[in-house]
């Protein structure tokens, strides 16, 4: 306990009078004794709080300890930030869905009504011909009707493209439930950045812009581009935030060398055969798709000149035979979901891009504290890629690469 003070204070008087009278004043001021803060192993905050508290209930806790403590855990701001984009994510996810199944049923139900009202105006073009007098007119005037009807609804089908569309929302369903999961692993790791948080949302509004909903106002992507080009659904690659004490951060110059080449090989081969095979594709279902609406129109006009004297034979033919091709061209093209192969195609290029645009941002980096763990990246480029460590290394050292770098397609 410490020494008590003793503070004295004198004052004289004086009075007209030889007597003088001395005044002693004194006065003891002893320390209020402040209870220790006491930390017992396995008690948590709230639990040595209360103790604390029940040691003295007059004495709080200084305002540095409550900032210390406050320190030690994530970010409340951040995480709550985190949280939102999380719950956006997740809603997305089920939106997309939703949408993908929803033009999965426009794909099938279009096709199958199509097909159904080509081949009745066939069937009463044809019948049309071989009856006489008002059946035989009602019959040419409803399959007339019927042809182009169905004229006008290919236009429609074969421009939006509705098995594409519906491979559109697949890949952003997958692309969100990943981008999900990559924030709940931030999550999970404890004490996330706004770095994070700023990373998280730029892609968040890239996959939007990649994989939009709408079909009206120029939004819907373009289904017959001049050139087939690489999906796109990643923000622009960003400096990461350096890391403190990393040494050479798992990388030495063989992974350097061996990730250029793995580069190499996916440039030349992988992403240049989606490309080409996109390319193909694409090419078939323009064919496909102006054929078809051309095929049920001429149906029509064959249809409407049934049993004209000067044009009837060649007329019958036109409206049944075209309206039988018609329906095959149908079929080829929405039934085989040509739009939704060429759409795989461009998002596996895609795929690949991405690839090889975090390799070289890595391999770009002088600052080794900046890059992600060398032997971590390894992995996960052997894992997207579709092969061990060892079959990985053997690929970047190959002189003469025959083999696509992908395994898995």
């Amino acid at each position: 306990m410490a020494a008590s003070s003793l503070i004295l204070n004198s004052s004289l008087s004086s009075s007209s009078s030889s007597k003088q009278t001395h005044i002693i004043k004194a006065s003891i001021n002893i320390p209020r004794r402040v209870a220790p803060r006491i930390s017992v192993p396995g008690f948590g905050a709230a639990e040595e709080l209360k103790l604390h508290n029940f040691t003295d209930k007059q004495t709080q806790l200084s305002p540095l300890t409550i900032k210390r403590n406050e320190s030690d855990g994530p970010d409340r701001v951040v995480m709550a930030k985190l949280y939102a984009i999380l719950e956006a994510v997740a809603d997305r996810v089920e939106m997309h869905k939703n949408v993908g199944d929803q033009r999965n049923n426009w794909n099938t139900l279009l096709l199958t009504s199509i097909n159904s009202i080509t081949l009745a105006a066939a069937t009463m073009a044809g019948i049309a011909a071989i009856s006489a007098g008002e059946p035989a007119l009602a019959l040419k005037l409803s399959s007339t009707a019927m042809y182009v009807a169905a004229t006008g609804m290919l236009s429609i089908v074969n421009k939006i493209q509705p098995s594409q569309l519906a491979e559109e929302q697949r890949n952003a369903t997958r692309l969100f439930k990943q981008l999900q999961n990559q924030i709940q692993t931030i999550l999970s790791a404890g004490n996330p950045t706004i770095v994070d948080v700023k990373e998280m949302m730029d892609k968040v509004l890239a996959l939007d812009r990649a994989y939009p909903l709408p079909l009206l106002g120029g939004s819907m992507i373009e289904k017959f581009p001049a050139t087939v080009e690489p999906a796109v659904w990643w923000p622009q690659q960003r400096r990461k935030q350096s890391r403190a004490n990393t040494g050479y951060n798992g990388w030495n110059r063989k992974l350097e060398q061996d990730m250029r080449e793995i580069v190499s090989v996916l440039k030349i081969k992988d992403e240049e055969e989606y490309l080409r095979l996109g390319e193909k594709a694409m090419n078939l279902n323009k064919i496909l798709a102006i054929t078809g609406p051309v095929l049920t129109g001429l149906a029509a006009v064959g249809s409407a000149l049934v049993g004209s004297p000067s044009h009837g034979g060649w007329a019958v033919v036109l409206a049944v035979a075209g309206g039988a091709l018609a329906s095959v061209v149908n079929t080829l093209e929405h039934g085989g979901q040509v739009g939704m192969v060429s759409e795989m195609y461009r998002s596996n290029a895609g795929f690949f891009k991405l690839m090889e645009e975090s390799i070289e941002s890595n391999l770009r980096e002088e600052d080794l504290g900046r890059r992600d763990n060398g032997e971590v990246f390894e992995m996960k480029v052997g894992l997207q890629l579709g092969r061990s460590l060892s079959q990985l290394r053997d690929l970047a050292a190959a002189e003469a690469v025959d083999e696509f770098a992908s395994k898995l397609f």
